[in-house]
């Protein structure tokens, strides 16, 4: 009697195991637009310690070319106290 009951158990358990896991694992489709991928026209992170040249960061000591050939350096700002002091310096040739 008591491997009968055992054998029930057994098959129930079986039975019910698949239901379980799908419980378990749902399936969720979410749908993403396809701006989401696209990094055309979107701008850079705000940045606390870079310089910003044509929507990009810049870190202290970067060297960009500005328009008309114009060299510009990313340097910190002694003149300034606050949270973002590097502005961008016309370097010297």
């Amino acid at each position: 009697m008591r491997l009968k009951n055992l054998l029930a158990a057994a098959v129930a358990l079986m039975v019910s195991l698949p239901g379980m896991a799908q419980r378990l694992d749902p399936q969720v489709d979410i749908t993403v637009p396809p701006e989401v991928f696209n990094t055309q026209g979107q701008r850079a992170a705000p940045c606390n310690q870079c310089c910003i040249y044509q929507d990009q960061n810049y870190s202290e000591g970067a060297v960009v070319q500005a328009d008309g050939g114009v060299l510009l350096q990313c340097q910190r700002n002694e003149k300034t106290l606050s949270t973002n002091p590097l502005v961008w310096r016309r370097v010297r040739s």
